[in-house]
């Protein structure tokens, strides 16, 4: 920790800092938080590997943050983590290994979740990233820059996953491995289906979180409500399909079986069409089960990738963790097939 300590000291004074440990369990970044005399606040190291470019983080950071200033109070009832300069004012700490770190805000007073605990839970999840598109629904996207290139564009992953299949490390050809080949293969024709509405005009680029999942919402510990949605290094132009999908896909999994809980699905949707309805369109609608099917088979071929590539890109604690962690992401994919129509009766009488 005293190379931390070291960094931590860039944005407040060292001998202000009291205490700093390990936050959350993230598998890009690696976060702290540190507790000062008086105040706490997050600090983060920037996974250089994943995001080459960091200062478009920061500047898509701050620049939603001046949006999201000049709105009426009454109208912003999401608490975002804001930036934090350093003691020489600049937006980030590049250290001589270069690698970057940067400091937030931290919400007070809240907790985040690994799973939720009711279908109170799940309508305050939908409500939170319905908030989120509706803030940022009248966002310029090109105001925004793409942090991520490629992220989310599902034939990009596929193509990435055939070079790898190619010269994969020696791995196991076991059942696992030849599972996920052959759903992989039986999905291959079906994979541009979001893209290709976007590139047909169907679909509007608007701003997306990126990576809705379960615990990047903070409840209020007194009201267990959601307060907020952090984790803004991948919030860029795309398609807020993706971010439904990512969401539901977290919020619905049930880990022992690897079930799709409709129940809750249908909590969630109805809570976030609430909040997005004045902007939806018809094409809006019908494209919400593709991208809550394609989704889970999206990263199942990107953890499946990288177990091929000898785990590059997300961490792991076993050499098979992420063959594990692509089984169950198809597993969820092949539940919400065998329940669409009831999915699809879902969104018509929501729509």
């Amino acid at each position: 920790m005293q190379v931390i300590h070291a960094v931590a000291s860039q944005f407040v004074a060292q001998q202000d800092i009291i205490d700093i440990s390990v936050l959350g369990n993230g598998l890009i970044n690696d976060t702290y938080l540190v507790r000062c005399s008086s105040h706490t606040w997050v600090l983060q190291r920037l996974n250089r590997q994943v995001f080459p470019q960091p200062q478009l983080i920061l500047a898509n950071l701050q620049q939603l943050s001046r949006h999201l200033s000049n709105k009426p109070k009454s109208d912003v009832k999401l608490c975002l983590p804001a930036l934090l300069p350093t003691l020489q004012q600049q937006s980030c700490y590049i250290d001589s290994q270069q690698e970057c770190w940067r400091a937030l805000s931290y919400i007070p007073n809240s907790f985040s979740k690994e799973r939720l605990s009711s279908l109170a839970d799940a309508e305050q999840i939908g409500w939170g990233l319905g908030q989120f598109h509706r803030l940022c629904s009248d966002l310029a996207v090109d105001n925004l820059s793409d942090t991520l290139p490629g992220f989310h564009i599902t034939p990009e992953y596929y193509a990435q996953y055939q070079v790898a299949l190619e010269g994969a490390i020696a791995v196991e050809k076991d059942a696992e491995y030849h599972y996920c080949c052959q759903l992989i293969a039986a999905q291959a024709e079906h994979l541009s289906i979001l893209e290709a509405a976007k590139q047909r005009g169907e679909l509007k680029v608007r701003i997306m979180h990126g990576d809705p999942k379960v615990n990047n919402f903070l409840f209020a510990q007194d009201t267990q409500q959601v307060i907020s949605l952090i984790d803004l290094d991948t919030v860029k132009p795309g398609l807020i399909h993706y971010d439904l999908g990512d969401c539901l896909r977290s919020s619905c999994h049930n880990e022992q079986t690897h079930h799709f809980e409709l129940e809750i699905g249908a909590v969630i949707l109805q809570s976030y069409l609430q909040q997005v309805r004045e902007f939806m369109t018809a094409a809006d609608y019908e494209y919400l089960y593709p991208c809550m099917q394609l989704i889970p088979f999206e990263l199942g071929l990107r953890f499946f990738t990288d177990y091929l590539q000898g785990n590059r890109y997300f961490k792991v604690s076993s050499p098979k963790q992420n063959l594990e962690r692509a089984v169950s992401q198809f597993q969820l994919f092949q539940s919400i097939q065998q329940q669409r129509p009831q999915i699809e009766a879902l969104i018509k009488t929501l729509s």
